[in-house]
């Protein structure tokens, strides 16, 4: 018999076929799950299928007395309630570093066309003001990455392939995360520190209840008239309605964001801010990266239900 695993987030059906094809998958279409499939079917689910940001708490986790593996496809999981999980023996998985190159990769873009004023250019030469001779103040020099102060928060496998990445644009390195690392960047003791320091904050943080809105207007304060801060992590790292303060008033230079609070709509008090780069949560959707997440997934539910230990499993704090 085939075993089944409930799909509990929403996903695009492309990104199943490969599960598809190992297990019976009962979709929910992001619905709940008792709206879409009867309680009887239900009853005997042993492993789920999640987004790592959709939420799961204690009374979800009830609905279904079997469930014993709860995997996340991604690297997040701050969604799951890890305390629930464990006080009823569910193993929770998820990807941990599969993605990591694409979401650097989409950090360094947003770093880069936020600074460089990307979108600003592109449309003065759409408008024809570039062949008109034009002038523009946005189109006055910026800063460029030689000798820029790079603040990388958070060190895991994404922070690190930021910073390196950074490196490599001659800029100079710190940052601030809960251990520290041997690494050749330099090390400040609080994020605090870091701000003080750097002009770009990149925010690579793993989410949760530490560090929600961490980045408040305090933070970003800190950072300054001239600085920048791209967020690749979670919306919910970032007070927006702080940062739609210091964007406003200028206390900050600009932003490059490709999460937010509440996905998948991203503030209109923010999106009317011409000095700020967005993107739909794209940091990991490449097609490299999917088939690393998917090739953990596909181990993590393999593993289950052999009975062995996930081999990706969330490890606790």
């Amino acid at each position: 018999m085939t075993d089944k695993v409930l799909i509990y987030s929403r996903f695009p059906k492309s990104m199943m076929v490969r599960f598809a094809e190992r297990f019976e998958l009962l979709d929910t279409g992001g619905k709940p799950a008792h709206e879409v499939f009867s309680a009887d079917e239900l009853s005997g689910i042993r492993a789920m299928l999640t987004a790592g940001g959709t939420p799961l708490g204690p009374e979800a986790m009830d609905e279904f007395p079997k469930l014993g593996a709860i995997v996340c496809y991604g690297t997040g999981y701050d969604g799951v309630d890890l305390k629930a999980a464990a006080s009823r023996n569910i193993a929770v998985g998820h990807s941990p570093g599969a993605n990591a190159a694409s979401v650097a990769d989409i950090a360094m873009t947003l770093m880069l066309a936020t600074t460089r004023r990307i979108l600003v250019a592109d449309q003065y030469v759409r408008s024809g003001d570039w062949a008109e001779s034009k002038q523009s103040p946005m189109m006055r020099p910026q800063v460029g990455m030689p000798g820029r102060r790079i603040g990388v928060y958070g060190m895991g496998e994404i922070g690190r392939k930021i910073a390196a990445r950074c490196a490599a644009f001659e800029s100079e390195v710190g940052y601030f995360s809960r251990t520290r690392y041997d690494l050749p960047y330099r090390y400040f003791p609080s994020l605090e520190a870091l701000v003080d320091w750097c002009s770009v904050l990149m925010i690579a943080v793993r989410a949760g209840g530490e560090t929600q809105h961490v980045v408040n207007g305090d933070i970003l304060r800190r950072l300054g008239a001239d600085g920048y801060v791209v967020n690749i992590s979670r919306g919910s790292v970032i007070d927006e309605k702080a940062l739609v303060a210091a964007l406003s008033d200028k206390t900050i230079a600009g932003a490059g964001l490709d999460v937010y609070e509440k996905e998948p709509h991203a503030p209109d008090a923010l999106t009317a801010l011409p000095n700020v780069v967005f993107a739909p949560h794209i940091g990991g959707h490449t097609v490299e990266s999917h088939v690393a997440m998917q090739n953990c997934v596909l181990a993590n539910l393999t593993a289950f239900f052999e009975g062995k230990p996930l081999p990706y499993a969330v490890k606790s704090a």
